[in-house]
């Protein structure tokens, strides 16, 4: 692409409304330097493309240039995998080790609770239970009353 150069600018400064208002749209490229972008466009994308495949083809490869190299990568390979497993396992079981507490403190909150809930339950039957008794020999005892006056009152 042609490079344009800057004209020195030999007229007034701008005024102070003239700097706020908006520059002047650049001019819309013609149709040559469309085509000519595209055209660039076209060429550097793949030419791009291979460039970066064989760099990283040449990090993959670069290893392996003599058998006791690719013998030691290959040893990092298997050591780094193991340590990711060992790390990956330590986290696992953490994790398991923490649900289980959890678990095991959420059962042990809700069996309290319903222990607490039946004591309650227990202790509100037994002493309905017992008002109720206590209810019905008084009611027991008014009407034998009331029947031993009726009878006294029929005796002469």
């Amino acid at each position: 692409m042609a490079v344009k150069s800057k004209k020195a600018s030999s007229a007034k400064p701008k005024t102070k409304a003239k700097a706020k208002s908006a520059p002047a749209p650049a001019p819309a490229p013609s149709r040559a330097e469309q085509v000519r972008s595209a055209a660039e466009r076209a060429v550097d994308v793949p030419v791009g493309a291979v460039l970066e495949v064989s760099d990283r083809v040449a990090e993959l490869v670069e290893p392996f240039n003599g058998r006791t190299a690719a013998e030691k990568q290959l040893k990092s390979y298997g050591t780094r995998l193991r340590r990711t497993v060992k790390r990956t396992e330590r986290r696992g079981a953490t994790a398991r080790r923490k649900a289980t507490t959890e678990a095991r403190k959420t059962r042990t909150k809700v069996e309290r609770e319903a222990r607490k809930r039946q004591q309650r339950v227990e202790t509100t039957l037994k002493r309905n239970r017992t008002e109720v008794e206590q209810r019905v020999r008084k009611a027991i005892d008014e009407q034998t009353s009331r029947a031993q006056d009726l009878v006294d009152q029929l005796r002469p």
